[in-house]
């Protein structure tokens, strides 16, 4: 057994969990300033771990679509830290669906060759928790994966992270291990999505991947495995949001609870009210994962600022961002067109409306982010009369008024993204959810 001081942050979180107290982790994926902004004043101000990940395809030893290497990604998360006085001892980076994800087109071979560069270089860069996620087959795979594959490969690529933190003097990874992974993003369709995973499926998951880590020698890293991906009941997709149904993932979370030191980790927390958030926490859901609803809010926060830029000023000097937006994604619909079916009209509405939120992709693109450069400064050099803004961002308003918050536009979107952040904050740290009947806390 761990002594407490030998715990990293985050295993102190999930044991206090485990013993009983109402406390869970909220992950915040991306990589949007604004986004990882907003998420450092709401842990500061709930006094809360910041859990920031990124994903394979966001952030790889290529660049990723974000440009950024892990190194990258790792000394951007840590400046804007600094430059905030969030202390370093309350960030923890995580690598989120780290496998041969982005090299699915590949031969296997290929692509575990790749993931293995990635997860080291994850590893080898501080990311402390990572998710090993081999779920999905490579070109010569056979169409379904079986959970020995899966394992095995999950397992290999823990021997490349355990020797990279080592390497660089970093303690040793914690893992987070599940066959039963959502679709990142949200589905195309809640048609598609998964019923509650069976605690019999849990439990195999849980035995084969004990198994495949004894076989290679991963004894010490069994211990730190602290979290497995299951499906409780929660999705979404372009315009619908399936809600946590406690009575539907009871079974499931009782099989947990039986299970010493470990917790579940839950994807697609998107959209869910802040009651099943805490709920969630309470039913040992305790890593939810939200991404796409911070953007969402952004874009809801970029969107009403461009209403307000319109009335204020002459449409010559205005940014015009939201067009802008929308052309560039119809110029490169690669992160989107799969995703977004129908007619023309129909697409139209998911680019700029759609829960899963694919133009979260294109914020950086030069003309949009020019166009983003363009409506603050239009807005900061103009007073933004009350009225005005209470027609346009009433919740902000509020604040405003009550001298809580400022007027510029980033103060607003930051404000706007963490107020959908606070809610995990709060079911993860003043969680309210009623014991259910019968519960016992379970020591590890």
């Amino acid at each position: 057994m761990n002594s407490p001081a030998s715990l990293s942050p985050i295993q102190q979180v999930v044991k206090a969990h485990r013993r009983g107290e109402p406390v869970g982790l909220y992950s915040v994926c991306c990589s949007h300033p604004i986004v990882l902004s907003a998420a450092m004043r709401v842990a500061a101000a709930y006094g809360t771990l910041l859990l920031v990940e990124a994903t394979s395809n966001q952030v790889d030893q290529f660049g990723g679509y974000t440009g950024m290497t892990p190194a990258a990604f790792r000394d951007y998360v840590q400046q804007m830290a600094r430059e905030q006085g969030v202390p370093l001892t309350q960030l923890v980076l995580g690598g989120d669906h780290l496998g041969p994800n982005a090299w699915q087109g590949l031969d296997a071979a290929t692509a575990m060759q790749h993931a293995e560069t990635l997860i080291a270089a994850y590893a080898a860069a501080g990311f402390h928790k990572i998710h090993l996620d081999c779920s999905m087959r490579c070109a010569d795979d056979p169409a379904q994966l079986s959970d020995e594959t899966v394992a095995a490969r999950s397992a290999r690529l823990a021997i490349v992270a355990e020797a990279a933190a080592a390497g660089a003097g970093l303690p040793p990874p914690v893992y987070v291990i599940g066959t039963e992974v959502p679709v990142p993003g949200g589905e195309a369709s809640l048609a598609q999505a998964g019923a509650v995973t069976a605690p019999e499926a849990a439990g195999r998951t849980l035995s084969v991947h004990r198994r495949a880590f004894a076989e290679l020698g991963l004894h010490d890293a069994w211990k730190r495995v602290l979290a497995m991906v299951v499906q409780p009941g929660v999705d979404f997709d372009h315009s619908h949001i399936q809600h946590y149904d406690a009575t539907q993932a009871a079974a499931l979370s009782a099989f947990v609870a039986g299970q010493p030191g470990l917790v579940f980790e839950a994807h697609s927390t998107d959209y869910q009210r802040e009651s099943a958030l805490h709920e969630m926490v309470r039913d040992h859901f305790a890593i939810l994962k939200v991404g796409p609803a911070a953007t969402f809010a952004l874009r809801e926060g970029l969107a009403a600022l461009c209403r307000i830029e319109d009335e204020l000023v002459p449409a010559d000097q205005a940014s015009h961002l939201m067009r802008v937006l929308d052309e560039v994604m119809v110029a490169k619909p690669q992160h989107w067109r799969k995703h977004y079916l129908g007619s023309s009209e129909e697409q139209r509405l998911m680019r700029h409306y759609g829960l899963s939120d694919r133009c979260r992709y294109y914020w950086g693109e030069p003309p949009v982010a020019a166009a983003v450069d363009k409506l603050f400064a239009n807005l900061d050099a103009r007073e933004i009369p009350l009225p005005v803004l209470s027609q346009h961002l009433p919740e902000q308003y509020l604040d405003v008024l009550q001298g809580q918050l400022g007027t510029s536009a980033r103060e607003l979107l930051e404000h706007k993204v963490g107020r959908v952040l606070a809610q995990y904050a709060r079911a993860c740290q003043r969680n309210t959810a009623p014991a259910t009947a019968g519960a016992e806390a379970s020591i590890c």
